[in-house]
């Protein structure tokens, strides 16, 4: 009986690469962050120069003062015509500097 030429066949590295990264899930892109730090850069900026600012709340109300904290939730307002406030920024409908 002769020996028989048996060709060992091999699927090539790449097919075998290329299968594995098909059962593989797709790599999810990263949300973006929640925070710039904008919001926290511009409060500091207006903290520092003690800015005059006006802040117009949800029912209208116009306040007038200067920052002088904040944290995540609230603004804290030196006025003087009045008491200083302490005021959540979901109560707060926009503000600007004063003219």
């Amino acid at each position: 009986m002769e020996a028989a030429n048996r060709k060992l066949i091999r699927p090539s590295f790449n097919e075998l690469k290329d299968k594995m990264e098909a059962k593989r899930p797709p790599v999810k892109k990263a949300p973006p962050s929640d925070q710039t730090n904008a919001e926290n850069f511009y409060y500091v900026k207006q903290m520092q120069q003690k800015t005059q600012m006006v802040f117009v709340l949800t029912d209208g109300e116009v306040l007038h003062g200067v920052i002088e904290w904040y944290d995540k939730s609230c603004l804290k307002i030196n006025r003087e015509e009045g008491p200083n406030l302490m005021v959540y920024k979901t109560n707060i409908r926009y503000m600007h500097k004063a003219d």
